[in-house]
């Protein structure tokens, strides 16, 4: 369901559009604690994380009434889920948490845009500033030089990124989103067991307890419930101010991993930062105008 353009935001739907931000940022967070530091090997952490998703939506939708989803299985949205949660869980054993969700938000919101140009869309000329703006900024933070993300980790996050964004176009004109998801999410499960047992002939299986804990709770709380947390406030905020409100995203999980996790926020990343999210607040400016 599309955000209404008419609605106002009060005190609730702030409430809510804040805990599905911190939400989004806290994946980015648990993930990066758990493959950077080594509680976990990413097939796993994907693993535990989409089944934690599956059944935490599955019970959501049962409480909430919602009919089954359609009988016409959605192997599509499901193989896009799975390569977003794996490449999202591959580039986080070699980027910082800022970085990673920075790369991410931009391939997501690029996506969106090519998507649109293919279905017709004509932007303006400030949309195309603005996104001009974000290409120049993902430029800036993965070319060569000191203070480069490693650049597998980046192109991991930039290809998690656009699976999302595939991911979130299928499904946005979709209704009962929670029943939907859910099945999605179990359908990516089997891939996800499929690539635990592909990484076992390649390397160790490692899951400790905390690390098991860590995707348990990006699946069940970060994702399942953050997405029914984005929803239940995007039925009452504004095309504009639902655009916006996830530019907060990247800076939440760049401030998060300097204090809880002790990374650093390097020029390179703030001036990076500064053109994606400047680039992408002035593309929405300009669909607006």
């Amino acid at each position: 369901m599309g955000p209404r353009k008419d609605a106002g935001t009060g005190w609730g739907t702030v409430g809510l559009t804040a805990a599905a931000m911190l939400a989004f940022a806290a994946n980015s967070l648990l993930c990066r604690a758990a493959l950077g530091g080594g509680h976990a090997d990413a097939a796993s952490f994907t693993m535990l994380r989409l089944t934690a998703g599956a059944l935490a939506l599955s019970a959501l939708a049962r409480v909430r009434g919602s009919p089954g989803p359609p009988a016409r299985p959605e192997w599509g949205s499901a193989l896009a889920l799975f390569a977003y949660a794996i490449g999202f869980s591959l580039a986080y054993r070699l980027v910082p948490v800022g970085v990673g969700a920075l790369l991410l938000f931009a391939a997501v919101q690029l996506t969106m845009v090519v998507a649109g140009l293919r279905a017709g869309e004509r932007p303006r000329a400030l949309e195309w500033a603005g996104h001009t703006l974000s290409i120049a900024g993902v430029v800036a933070l993965t070319r060569p030089g000191q203070a480069r993300p490693d650049p597998i980790g980046a192109a991991l996050m930039i290809l998690a990124g656009a699976a999302w964004g595939v991911y979130s176009l299928r499904g946005r004109s979709a209704g009962h989103a929670a029943a939907r998801n859910a099945a999605n999410f179990s359908r990516a499960v089997p891939l996800a067991l499929a690539a635990s047992a592909i990484g076992a002939l390649f390397g160790p299986v490692r899951v400790d307890p905390l690390g098991a804990w860590l995707a348990v709770a990006s699946g069940a709380v970060a994702s399942a419930m953050g997405y029914v947390l984005w929803y239940a406030g995007l039925r009452r905020l504004t095309t504009i101010h639902a655009a916006l409100v996830q530019l907060s995203v990247p800076p939440l999980a760049a401030s998060a991993g300097v204090v809880l996790l002790g990374e650093s926020l390097s020029p390179r990343l703030l001036l990076a930062g500064t053109l994606v999210l400047g680039g992408i607040a002035l593309a929405v400016a300009g669909r607006r105008r």
